[in-house]
């Protein structure tokens, strides 16, 4: 019993510390759960968009997969005739408003071309009455 004694003494602000934290956290944790269960907030949504690098356009094969045709499906319409074209007709080839090079609609340089710098050709004599070269990597 002595024992007992002198060991109290000696770390009971110790014993009373460590009560008085785990007091503290035991009241901090039920506060919480309790305005968890009587919260009404709806839960945060996060979605994600789809990637700016890539242009928003939709291609359909034929049946006979020999010939593909590209619609543009997302384009802004600042007043261009070619972006007003590539909103309504076939896109056999794309080129770029900051590029002087068209692509195949299937090549991946294509596929960097932003959809609102993204200009529609229905044929490479189209895209090189516009001043525009076929890229190399792409176009053969």
């Amino acid at each position: 019993m002595k024992e007992l004694k002198q060991f109290w003494q000696k770390y009971r602000f110790h014993f009373m510390a460590f009560l008085g934290i785990l007091f503290v956290a035991g009241l901090s944790f039920q506060a919480g759960y309790l305005k968890g269960k009587t919260s009404s907030e709806d839960p945060m949504v996060i979605e994600t968009m789809a990637s700016a690098s890539t242009p928003t356009i939709t291609e359909s094969l034929s049946a006979d997969k020999q010939d593909s045709s590209i619609t543009a499906s997302s384009t802004q319409n600042t007043g261009d005739s070619s972006v007003a074209a590539a909103q309504t007709s076939e896109c056999r080839f794309v080129g770029s408003k900051n590029s002087d090079k068209y692509h195949l609609p299937s090549c991946q340089w294509a596929k960097r071309i932003k959809p609102e710098n993204l200009i529609c050709f229905s044929s490479a004599e189209d895209a090189a009455s516009k001043s525009y070269q076929p890229d190399k990597n792409c176009v053969k």
